[in-house]
């Protein structure tokens, strides 16, 4: 037994082992759940310190590479204007530039006919002092009317030359528009402009030479696409056709139209289309895309700036074709009037035929407007040309300038010149 006295009343008691280790255990377990407790606070209020300094720290590091931000934008905003400022200097400067070339021209223009006139009169004047120095003032003007006309004519011939040129460039350009042709063949280049499109617009179509000969003949080029499954959507047989100009006899492109007909049809290929150089005059083939089914079935006649579209315009009917066949499948198992499927092809057709007029007319204005620069080049080629006439006609003046007619009709200088003949006697 073991004696415990009462902290209160301080009475002693005593308890058993079992009623004093009872005791002692509840003792020690209110102390252990305080002491828990006190340590769970503490490690609470740790946790908070610990989530404040790391938001702090977060905050602080959000911050700074935020200013870093705003002060690597401030830099880029900065050199943006400086380079800005420095481009708009110097196209100020240039703009500048061409100014005082302008009013420096307008100036010397001025001055040449001040200086011009100031001759005329200062010859005027000394035929009317001095009649002695006669021969030699004719013989200054003579020289200095054969100095302009000549610095005249050779202006004069660099100009019509130029505009020549221009003519020439101009009419090159019509023919050829995009077609760049620099060191390569018409074969070449059409192999170029659709690789440079391949991967983007024709990723299921090939476009490769034509190298069956079995029918004793072949094309140059067969193009083909197919859609997913690998159905062909269209097929094309290529022939194109250059012409040098030391060539004695020229071909026509009718000349080429039986054999390629026969080629796509032995090739089994839809459609058949002549990209030709030929007959660069014939405004017939100029004009665009050359519908040429009237002679042979499904053929075109284009020039090279139209190889890709001629492609892109089969191509995007053969789609629309399959599209309008599919439906007409499904329409005809659900036994459905065919009548919409017609008028929807008939729409197409329409749709295509009016969109193709579109772009005809489209390369028709672009060649208007070449044609109307080459009329505007000629005629100041004639102008120019008119201005040699002049010139020659001013020439010829000054050549036939003699005391004889400077004196005609004047009196007074007549009897001058008759007291400077009786004086040298």
């Amino acid at each position: 037994m073991n004696e415990i006295i009462c902290p209160n009343c301080k009475k002693a008691f005593k308890v058993d082992e079992a009623g004093f280790a009872d005791i002692l255990k509840q003792v020690r377990d209110h102390q252990f759940e305080e002491e828990l407790k006190s340590r769970l606070d503490l490690a609470e209020k740790d946790k908070q310190s610990a989530i404040k300094l790391a938001e702090a720290n977060l905050k602080n590091s959000l911050q700074e590479d935020l200013a870093k931000k705003d002060k690597e934008i401030t830099e880029l905003n900065a050199r943006i204007e400086r380079e800005l400022a420095v481009q708009l200097a110097k196209k100020e400067s240039e703009i500048s530039e061409m100014k005082s070339k302008l009013q420096n021209a307008e100036l010397e223009k001025k001055l040449s006919v001040s200086e011009a006139i100031k001759a005329i009169e200062k010859e005027r004047d000394s035929l009317s002092n001095s009649l002695e120095n006669k021969e030699i003032e004719k013989q200054l003007l003579e020289k200095s009317l054969n100095e302009k006309f000549i610095a005249q004519l050779k202006t004069k011939d660099d100009i019509i030359q130029m505009k020549d040129d221009e003519i020439a460039f101009r009419k090159d350009m019509k023919l050829k528009l995009s077609t760049k042709m620099l060191g390569e063949s018409l074969e070449q280049h059409c192999e170029i402009e659709f690789n440079k499109l391949r991967a983007t617009a024709f990723q299921n179509a090939c476009f490769e030479k034509d190298n069956d000969s079995r029918g004793g003949t072949k094309g140059d080029y067969i193009y083909k696409e197919t859609d997913g499954p690998g159905n062909e959507i269209i097929s094309i047989m290529f022939e194109m056709k250059n012409e040098n100009d030391e060539t004695a006899t020229k071909k026509r492109n009718e000349d080429f139209f039986a054999k390629l007909d026969k080629d796509r049809k032995e090739k089994g290929c839809e459609y058949a289309v002549l990209v030709s150089l030929l007959e660069s005059d014939n405004e017939y083939y100029n004009t665009g895309i050359v519908d040429v089914s009237y002679r042979f079935d499904k053929m075109y006649v284009v020039r090279p700036q139209f190889f890709i579209p001629i492609i892109t315009l089969l191509r995007n009917a053969a789609m629309n074709s399959m599209e309008y066949k599919a439906e007409l499948s499904l329409i005809r198992s659900q036994n459905v009037d065919i009548t919409n499927f017609e008028d929807k092809i008939n729409s197409f057709k329409e749709g295509f035929a009016r969109n193709y007029d579109l772009a005809s007319r489209k390369f028709k204005t672009a060649i208007d407007e070449i044609d109307k620069t080459i009329i505007h080049l000629q005629k100041t080629k004639e102008a120019l040309l008119s201005s040699e006439n002049n010139l020659r006609l001013a020439n010829n003046k000054a050549d036939d300038l003699t005391i004889k007619k400077l004196t005609h009709g004047n009196p007074t200088m007549k009897a001058k010149f008759d007291g400077l003949t009786d004086k040298a006697e």
